[in-house]
């Protein structure tokens, strides 16, 4: 175990009673609904954020979402869009440079019963994004504080993405979060630990895909044998899609859209499914797969499919890249008394794109919660401190030795 050095103690005490601080911060975040199709609320939030992090220094700047598009349950494709990224850069000719990312977003809409919080005991916070994840972006200002009131500053640059639709795919901010990854050497993503302080190791990829299924209309009773059945063809493409999966591969089936009065023979259908490849291996095959069934309920059911989406999270192995930054945040949680580990999991987040560009990223960084996607999303107030610590720890110590991509 490397313990700390004098300058890194000096550092790291600056965090020591700031959890009331921490709390009223998120406390405030977390009363802004911010579900990710409430662009009001996001322009609200990101407003806020900029002024939060205004006192570090950086240069900001608001970045647009990309274009991006959803098929509705007729089937006809439409914009989808989303609200603008905060980006936010420091010192971008050091030698070491480090992007951390957070998400402004949370799944709770504006009409969601959820929209407080409430404590469970004196250190259990219940609330909506307490966890997931304004009490992560609590821990990056945190820790970005301690780093430019040290003595090490000047040794690292730092990039900051806190995006507006990582609950809905991060497709309208892939392309920044791919860009400064491209320029970055390592990268942390806040997402929260687990209850007992465990992150996640490997991640499973996932994609998220419509068909829109075209048939032909006719009276069931009249002249069915004239018709096309959309929603059958849906069902057929729902059941051969299941059978793709194994122990590398999950796929879920979740909805089918059309159908309509019992005399008529429904021409319009949209299948919605899910798929979660646990390598590139997988999801190769499930692409391959994907292509293959379609043509054959295409023609097995004498209907035009159109298939919209693809893995917008490609699969996360822990490579020797990866393992190389989880053991630097092994080392620092050593040298605070943390003991850090990890398992692998099925789901994703933004890590998951960071890593596809060959950055070594640990992605949950964010203090310790639960229940995250629900009215029981909890937050360990208790973990405030001891997870600042931990990412001010490793940004000091990357400051120090440097880090080669």
């Amino acid at each position: 175990m490397t313990s700390l050095s004098p300058a890194e103690a000096h550092a790291l005490a600056r965090i020591d009673g700031l959890r009331p601080a921490l709390l009223a911060e998120i406390e405030a975040w977390a009363a802004i609904n911010t579900g990710s199709r409430n662009l009001a609320g996001l322009a609200q939030m990101i407003d806020v954020m900029e002024a939060a992090f205004g006192p570090l220094g950086g240069t900001a700047t608001r970045v647009g979402a990309a274009p991006a598009s959803q098929i509705d349950a007729a089937g006809t494709e439409r914009a989808l869009l989303h609200g603008d990224n905060l980006h936010i850069v420091k010192r971008p000719d050091a030698p070491v440079r480090v992007l951390l990312t957070g998400h402004m977003d949370t799944v709770f809409p504006a009409d969601h019963g959820f929209q407080a919080c409430r404590w469970l005991d004196a250190d259990t916070l219940n609330g909506p994004g307490v966890a997931d994840m304004k009490g992560g972006i609590a821990v990056i200002k945190a820790a970005l504080t301690v780093l430019e009131t040290s003595p090490f500053a000047e040794g690292i640059g730092w990039e900051v993405v806190l995006n507006s639709d990582e609950e809905v795919s991060s497709l309208g901010s892939a392309p920044l979060l791919a860009e400064a990854a491209q320029r970055c050497h390592l990268g942390l993503t806040y997402e929260p630990a687990l209850p007992d302080g465990t992150l996640a190791g490997a991640r499973a990829g996932s994609g998220n895909f419509s068909a829109g299924i075209h048939g032909r209309a006719a009276h069931a009773g009249r002249n069915p044998e004239d018709g096309r059945n959309a929603l059958l063809a849906a069902a057929d493409l729902a059941l051969r899609l299941a059978t793709l999966a194994g122990d590398d591969l999950s796929v879920n089936p979740a909805r089918i859209d059309g159908g309509g009065p019992n005399n008529v023979v429904p021409d319009n259908a949209v299948l919605r499914w899910n798929m979660r490849p646990r390598s590139a291996a997988a999801q190769l095959r499930a692409e391959a797969g994907i292509n293959e069934i379609v043509a054959a309920v295409a023609s097995a059911h004498d209907v035009h499919i159109h298939v919209h989406g693809s893995f917008a999270r490609p699969p996360k192995p822990l490579d020797a890249n990866q393992q190389r930054l989880f053991d630097l945040v092994k080392s620092c949680g050593a040298s605070l008394g943390l003991a850090i580990g990890w398992r692998d999991t099925g789901g994703v987040c933004d890590g998951n794109n960071l890593a596809a560009t060959g950055l070594a990223v640990v992605d949950t960084m964010g203090p310790r919660g639960g229940a995250i996607h629900s009215s029981d999303e909890f937050l360990c107030a208790d973990s405030l401190e001891e997870r600042a610590k931990l990412a001010a720890l490793v940004l000091l110590r990357v400051a120090q030795h440097g880090w080669k991509r």
